[in-house]
């Protein structure tokens, strides 16, 4: 262990909300947020979830608004003059410094080409952060004489494995993804691999050293570390004949791999998923079947109980021989199963409620409709689906490629033994689902609403925003009169959460979801109230949603508001 000594800046600055489960701790800057980052990894905060730091500031997610609201009272107590740090593991990885960027960085540096690859080489790097994606690790040297700016324009598409500059940090690219950082070269080594007991190569707290190599390297973007596909011996689950638009499995979420750049995901309607999992009598956390706009077809392999809830969906049950392209009752019976043992059971085509427990028989095909109202439905199985947990949950990360593969037609789903009860659950009520007329969201000011003045931040409350086609697991595209900043520059990258809406330049919100980029670069004027997230989640392509501010709260011109329950300090 070493000590580090910062007696000039010991202290957190000012405490934000970031809506009402997590709170924005601002410092002096990195080595005060890196010194933050290890006293609450090693001393957490009781209710804390997860910690995650940035250039200037460190998000602390917290399991409920009592516990944000106490860890926001305490951190301004806390003494971040001398701090005990680990040193990480040095990680060497070898580089081929051909960037498309290499000429222009040495051109802005002044260091030209060679003095940039012996200016990369020749410092040691510390893995400060983790954001952006898996394994993707934000890198600061020992010296500034790399600092360049981004990219004017960003890339679309950033080879995997690319070795990249942006501002004072340095990073490769675990993926091939969209990218604004300055290329000077590229790599082999696997930033992100989850066959590896830790996944990230290089994990915050690591040092890297890059050492030249000559020879060419084949970067090849890695492959999704788990199918929901399994072999046909398996006996007991549901054949996919057609997964409709989108059909996902999902569970509560993998909580507290944020300082990796893994983002939480999950079923976005968690009351929905919980609904569906106590009916059938599964743990709450089961992995279900998240599907949207209808379209999802299942056959069952073996007898098998399900529910469905979520956005209210017409529920069609056909017998075997009644569907196109799915084997018949005297089929199964050949294959060892047991259809066509029934005696005189009739096979006639049912419907089923929802929010209701119901047997789908060996070989009928269950067809869901498309929503009433709502977006999103959720089909439950018995025991749960089965498949690999990732970092402790079977939930499917959109953004990140995390988890199992979409269902695909073909496909085959398991029924695991996530059970916690012997019977299944009654019937229950579901909750009124949004249709395309105006839903009203509970807001929370911050922690960025002091980069609009007044009158944007009344207009944010006082219009209809319309939920563009471009709207996904990521985020709601919003679409109506823009939010003009009043101010100018450049906000550093900071964690975020679900539920924040952040304004991108030009000023149309985008609500984000649990497949959100952990961190983000633009500011964030509110953030929706946990409770409600699962209602902004079935609100349909075309509907409107309109924002308030949560009761309790106001918001005077030109500062940060705070819940009178909360703790601010400047």
């Amino acid at each position: 262990m070493e000590t580090v000594s910062n007696p000039t800046a010991a202290r957190v600055l000012a405490v934000r909300p970031v809506g009402t489960m997590a709170v924005l701790a601002e410092l002096a800057g990195l080595h005060d947020v890196l010194a933050l980052q290890a006293l609450l990894l090693e001393h957490p905060f009781p209710g804390q979830v997860d910690v995650l730091a940035a250039a200037e500031t460190v998000l602390v997610k917290a399991d409920s608004p009592q516990s944000a609201r106490r860890i926001a009272a305490r951190l301004p107590e806390l003494d971040l003059a001398v701090q005990a740090q680990a040193e990480g593991k040095l990680v060497q990885i070898d580089t081929v410094y051909d960037g498309e960027d290499l000429a222009e960085v040495g051109r802005l540096t002044g260091l030209g080409v060679e003095g940039v690859v012996a200016a990369h080489t020749g410092q040691v790097w510390t893995v400060a952060f983790g954001g952006f994606a898996p394994g993707f690790g934000y890198m600061v040297g020992e010296n500034e004489s790399l600092e360049v700016p981004r990219r004017s324009s960003p890339r679309t598409a950033v080879p995997a494995g690319s070795v990249a500059l942006a501002g004072n940090y340095s990073a490769v690219y675990p993926r091939q993804s969209p990218g604004g950082w300055q290329l000077i070269g590229r790599t082999a080594a696997r930033m992100w691999d989850l066959g590896r007991e830790q996944p990230a190569l290089a994990a915050p707290g690591d040092r890297v050293q890059f050492r030249a190599v000559r020879e060419l390297v084949e970067v090849t973007d890695p492959a999704s570390p788990a199918e929901n596909v399994t072999n046909a011996g398996v006996q007991s689950g549901l054949r996919i004949l057609s997964p409709g638009l989108q059909s996902l499995i999902q569970d509560l979420g993998r909580h507290g791999h944020g300082g990796l750049g893994v983002s939480v995901a999950g079923a976005l309607d968690r009351s929905s998923l919980r609904r569906a999992n106590r009916i059938v009598g599964n743990q709450p956390s089961a992995a279900v079947v998240e599907t949207v706009a209808g379209g999802l077809r299942v056959q069952a392999v073996g007898d098998q109980v399900l529910t469905v809830t979520g956005a209210p969906v017409a529920l069609t049950i056909a017998p075997p021989s009644e569907v196109h392209g799915t084997a018949t009752a005297q089929d199964n019976t050949a294959e060892g199963n047991t259809a066509g043992d029934r005696g005189d059971w009739s096979w006639q085509e049912r419907h089923a409620q929802m929010a209701t427990a119901f047997a789908l028989l060996d070989g009928e095909v269950l067809m869901l409709g498309a929503p009433e109202r709502g977006f999103r439905t959720y089909l439950a199985v018995r025991g749960g689906v089965d498949t690999e947990p990732v970092l402790g949950s079977r939930s499917t990360d959109t953004m990140s490629g995390i988890g199992p593969a979409p269902l695909a037609a073909g496909g085959f789903i398991r029924a695991g033994k996530a059970t916690s009860s012997n019977v299944v659950g009654n019937p229950e009520v579901q909750p009124d689902f949004p249709d395309n007329g105006v839903t009203v969201l509970d807001i929370v000011p911050g922690p960025r609403d002091d980069w609009f003045d007044a009158a944007a931040l009344e207009s944010l409350c006082s219009q209809d925003w319309t939920v563009t086609p471009r709207s996904n697991r990521v985020g709601m595209r919003l679409d109506g009169k823009g939010l003009k900043r009043s101010r100018n520059g450049e906000l550093a990258s900071e964690g975020t959460v679900a539920g924040a809406l952040q304004i991108p330049p030009e000023g149309q919100p985008v609500l984000f979801l649990a497949d959100h980029p952990i961190t983000g670069g633009y500011p964030v004027a509110a953030v929706v109230v946990d409770h409600q997230l699962d209602l902004a989640a079935q609100v349909p392509i075309g509907g409107r949603i309109r924002f308030r501010w949560a009761p309790g709260y106001t918001l005077p011109a030109n500062s940060s508001q705070t819940s009178p329950d909360a703790t601010q300090t400047k």
